[in-house]
């Protein structure tokens, strides 16, 4: 049976779960209270545990179930990985990010190689057993003070009640050094206009079933919790009233850690821990939140010609969110209100991109798959060339930049990406040779280019001068710097000459396998046009904005 055998340390655990709906803001609550006791100076470490078959989400289409965040160990994980790594300013990666499908899979791999010993295997106990296995082992590497599980989907489902046994059953045996937070949401319908705490009262119920009380209830809600409500929660939920907290609506969910702390979450949860309390410094956090909200001069439209914005009858913003949190992250540094323009790309292939696109004062091209609206996104990089328009090129939009540039300057109209047409005579994006053999075998799941990848910036070029200004990125000497990756076509170097002769700046290629990384045009040419293979957007942090965001948010600002 797996048990916290830590020699040195004893770890804590706080699990956290849903109730009554998903997409509740279970992950900004955790990675709230997280930032609040790491700030207290406490080692915090998170872990989620979600409940779909898949490996990870690489494969999962972003309108399904967001954009996968990319961690720097290649890892892909949900959106969960950005929000704690942009709250706590730590890298995620494989340890942190668990589904089921993984769990599964270990323990049926490990069944083949008998290591069972011919016992059945069934899944309580071997897999509750090794979904505590994974808890234990990250506080054992990582030496955490606190361990914070955060539970995926809603109480009630079918698909996570392993993991809530499993939390029951470690609870049960480290008797003293877990809690359970229930973020559940109270809603008003607005033909009555009071809030209802019915919903959570039945969650608490599905818990209290599976043999969980919870230590607090986070209720989510429009609008600040009243005491009439506290009261009703701590009655039928058997709870004491200073353990029900309110998480209403805000302006901007950095505000989120203050508003817990106001309620007092983090002493009580020191206290119920059998902690000295200790209080968090949260005077960085708190000066970042009066930038957001100070008064902006200045105002800026940027298009993102995507094509992952629909669902139904409905437009996502889950699709491209870690794009639009760092594009958020560095208008907050520029002083600057950034109204972003969703446009559908196959729009702009079929009316053309002045007609859709307008004249916004920045264009952005982000990460894409397929053919599916390509040559939109291929004519928004044209137009923003020829009409002077701040461009910056995300992973896809950098390589259709690249075909943009091929058809339109150097005149090769069949140009275009392997990707989209394998007949054509300049592929000028390509398959490199380690991904046409992964293809040919089907093998799509972390097959990519994953994770952090270094790469050498070359001097005098637009991309250097970023870098170089806020040297944390870079290695002024060397020129070295590192970005995400999450891709498997390439710039093909076949070409490299005729676009450079053409005028298109090749600024950076990574140190393995001397593959294009940055290209742009030059200041003389262009006020900003830049495209990178890798993706900024993973990295940046509110209180750390990634460069490239930075000077791109400039560019548009100055135009």
């Amino acid at each position: 049976m797996p048990r916290n055998n830590l020699k040195n340390k004893k770890t804590k655990y706080i699990f956290i779960s849903g109730g009554v709906i998903s997409g509740i803001g279970k992950g900004l609550t955790s990675a709230s209270i997280a930032l609040l006791l790491k700030s207290a100076g406490y080692k915090v470490v998170p872990l989620k545990f979600e409940n779909y078959l898949n490996v990870d989400a690489g494969t999962i289409n972003p309108i399904e179930h967001g954009d996968p965040f990319l961690c720097e160990d290649g890892t892909e994980g949900d959106m969960d990985m950005g929000t704690y790594e942009k709250f706590l300013d730590m890298d995620m990666g494989k340890d942190n990010f668990i589904t089921i499908g993984r769990i599964y899979q270990t323990v049926i791999d490990r069944e083949r190689r008998f290591e069972y010993n011919g016992e059945d295997v069934e899944a309580i106990p071997h897999i509750t057993d090794e979904i505590q296995a994974r808890i234990f082992h990250l506080a054992k590497k990582t030496d955490a003070d606190i361990v914070l599980i955060e539970l995926g989907g809603t109480a009630g489902e079918y698909q996570n009640v392993l993991y809530y046994e499993a939390s029951r059953i470690l609870t049960l045996r480290n008797p003293g050094d877990v809690i359970h937070i229930h973020v559940s949401y109270m809603p008003t319908p607005s033909h009555l206009g009071e809030p209802k705490t019915k919903p959570t009262q039945l969650s608490v119920r599905t818990l209290n079933g599976m043999g969980i009380q919870p230590d607090f209830i986070v209720a989510r809600s429009e609008s600040h919790l009243d005491k009439r409500r506290r009261d009703r929660f701590a009655l039928f939920c058997n709870m004491h009233a200073d353990d029900i907290i309110s998480n209403p609506d805000v302006d901007t969910v950095y505000e989120i850690p203050l508003i817990l702390h106001e309620q007092g979450i983090d002493k009580r949860i020191q206290q119920k821990l059998g902690f000295k309390v200790k209080e968090p410094k949260l005077d960085a956090w708190k000066e970042h939140i009066k930038k957001i909200k100070a008064t902006k001069t200045k105002e800026i439209t940027i298009a993102i010609v995507g094509k992952y914005f629909g669902t139904g009858s409905y437009q996502l913003r889950d699709s491209y969110a870690a794009l639009f949190d760092a594009i958020s992250h560095a208008a907050t540094e520029n002083g600057v209100k950034v109204n972003t323009m969703w446009v559908d790309a196959e729009k702009v292939e079929k009316e053309g991109a002045k007609k859709i696109i307008g004249h916004p004062d920045g264009i952005i091209v982000p990460i894409g798959w397929g053919e599916r609206g390509s040559e939109g996104m291929i004519a928004s990089a044209i137009y923003a060339r020829r009409e002077k328009i701040p461009y910056l090129g995300l992973c896809f939009g950098m390589q259709l930049a690249v075909v943009a540039f091929a058809r339109d300057v150097l005149g090769w109209k069949d140009a275009n990406t392997e990707e989209i047409n394998p007949k054509s005579k300049h592929k000028v994006i390509h398959f490199i040779e380690a991904q046409k053999e992964l293809i040919a075998r089907r093998a799509y799941g972390g097959t990519m280019r994953l994770g952090g990848w270094e790469a050498f910036v070359k001097q005098g070029t637009r991309a250097f001068e970023i870098y170089k200004k806020y040297n944390s990125f870079i290695d002024e000497k060397t020129g070295l710097t590192s970005e995400r990756h999450r891709h498997r076509y390439e710039f093909n170097n076949d070409f490299a000459q005729d676009f450079e002769k053409a005028g298109l700046v090749i600024s950076a290629r990574s140190v393995k396998e001397n593959l294009v990384e940055i290209v742009e045009l030059p200041k003389s040419e262009h006020p900003f046009f830049l495209g990178t293979q890798g993706h900024p957007e993973y990295k940046s942090r509110p209180l750390h904005p990634h460069p490239i965001f930075i000077e791109f948010i400039k560019a548009c600002a100055k135009k």
